[in-house]
C-alpha cells in the first residue's frame, strides 16, 4: 500500500522525463497529450543503455521503449542519479529487470492495452495476406503482370486456428477468428470462462501444436517462454502450418524456424517481431549492407512476411500507464 500510495503521489507530480528512442510520432503524441505542459520532457533519440544513462541527469523519470536496456547496471546508475520512475510506452516489460528496480524502490509502469484492438488486427491482417498473397499481387499488377498463377490461397472457414496466450489481445484475436468461422484452440494458464462460453477450446499445449493449421502467438517473453517455439515443436505441428507472431521476437528460435522453412514444415511465416530487431527496426537501413544472415536469409522465402514491429503503429483513442503488478495509472 505503501508502494501505491508513492507511485499515485509521483504520477501527480510535474516531473522532468528523459524520452529514449524517441521517434517524430513519439514527439507528436507526448506534446498532443502534454499541451498543459505538466511535465518537462527531454527527447533523446539515443537509446537508453549503460553507455547512454548518464543523459538522464537532472530528469526524475525515465520513458523507454522495446529495445532499450533496462539492467541491473542501468537501474543502479539511475537510482544513483536520483531517477524516480522508469515509464515503458509498451507492454512488455522482458527488457527491464523488475527486482532490481524492486530491490531500489524505483517504480516501472507499462501500458498494458494501449490498443489490443491493432494487435489483434494486425495479427489476422498478416494470415490474409500471407493466404491470399495480396502483397505478391499488388507487386505483379504494378509490373503489368495479370497473371494469377502461383497465387492461389485457401479458406479461413473451418480451419484450426491455435492462440498461444488468451490476454487481451488474445481473446480478440480469437473472437476474429471465431468470425471467420474457424474452429479456435487456445492454450493458457488461466482459461477465459467468456471465450469457452463463444466456443474457443482450451487444450494442452502439446495438442495445440499438433491439431492447429494456423498457430498465433499471444503471450509476453519470460524466461519460460524464451524460445517457445523451435526445433521439437515444429516436428510437432502440421506439414504447412502458419506461424504468427506480433508478441516479442524471441519467443520463436530464428535459426530453427529457417530450417523449418526450408524442410517445407513450416508453409507460412507471418512476423511483426524478431528476436535481433534492436539493431534493425525502426530504422532506415535502405543503403546499408545489413549484417544480420538470419533476417537476410527469411527475406528470402517467398512465403515468409515482415513487417519490422509496427503493430502498435495505430491511432488509439487513449492509453494508460500501469505498474508490473496490474495496476492502472493515467500519466
Amino acid at each position: 500500500m505503501v508502494r501505491r500510495k508513492r507511485l499515485f503521489s509521483l504520477l501527480n507530480l510535474a516531473m522532468k522525463i528523459a524520452v529514449f528512442s524517441t521517434k517524430a510520432f513519439d514527439r507528436e503524441y507526448f506534446e498532443k497529450f502534454n499541451d498543459s505542459g505538466q511535465h518537462q520532457l527531454t527527447y533523446y533519440e539515443a537509446p537508453l543503455n549503460s553507455f547512454t544513462c548518464n543523459l538522464a541527469q537532472g530528469f526524475d523519470g525515465v520513458c523507454v521503449f522495446v529495445n532499450d536496456k533496462v539492467n541491473v547496471e542501468v537501474i543502479n546508475k539511475l537510482n544513483d542519479m536520483g531517477i524516480k520512475l522508469i515509464a515503458l510506452r509498451c507492454a512488455g516489460f522482458n527488457n527491464v529487470d523488475l527486482m532490481a528496480a524492486k530491490e531500489l524502490q524505483i517504480p516501472v509502469v507499462r501500458v498494458p492495452a494501449y490498443s489490443p484492438h491493432a494487435v489483434a488486427e494486425h495479427a489476422v491482417a498478416l494470415i490474409l495476406t500471407l493466404n491470399r498473397k495480396t502483397h505478391k499481387a499488388f507487386n505483379r499488377i504494378r509490373e503489368n503482370n495479370f497473371s494469377l498463377e502461383r497465387l492461389i490461397g485457401f479458406d479461413l472457414f473451418n480451419k484450426s486456428v491455435g492462440v498461444i496466450g488468451t490476454g487481451q489481445i488474445g481473446a480478440l484475436f480469437c473472437k476474429s477468428m471465431l468470425g471467420f468461422g474457424c474452429h479456435v484452440l487456445a492454450f493458457d494458464q488461466r482459461p477465459s470462462p467468456e471465450l469457452q462460453q463463444a466456443g474457443v477450446k482450451y487444450i494442452s499445449f502439446d495438442d495445440l501444436l499438433e491439431q492447429s493449421d494456423i498457430i498465433s502467438l499471444h503471450c509476453p517473453l519470460t524466461p519460460q517462454t524464451y524460445h517457445l517455439i523451435g526445433k521439437k515443436e515444429f516436428l510437432k505441428m502440421k506439414r504447412g502450418v502458419m506461424l504468427i507472431n506480433t508478441s516479442r521476437g524471441a519467443l520463436i528460435n530464428t535459426k530453427a524456424t529457417i530450417k523449418a522453412l526450408k524442410k517445407g514444415q513450416l508453409g507460412y511465416l507471418g512476423i511483426d517481431v524478431y528476436e535481433q530487431e534492436e539493431h534493425l527496426f525502426f530504422r532506415d537501413l535502405s543503403e546499408s549492407i545489413i549484417q544480420d544472415d538470419d533476417i537476410s536469409r527469411l527475406l528470402t522465402f517467398p512465403n515468409v512476411l515482415i513487417t519490422a514491429h509496427r503493430v502498435f503503429y495505430e491511432r488509439s483513442i487513449g492509453r494508460n500507464y500501469q505498474n508490473h503488478s496490474g495496476e492502472s495509472h493515467g500519466f
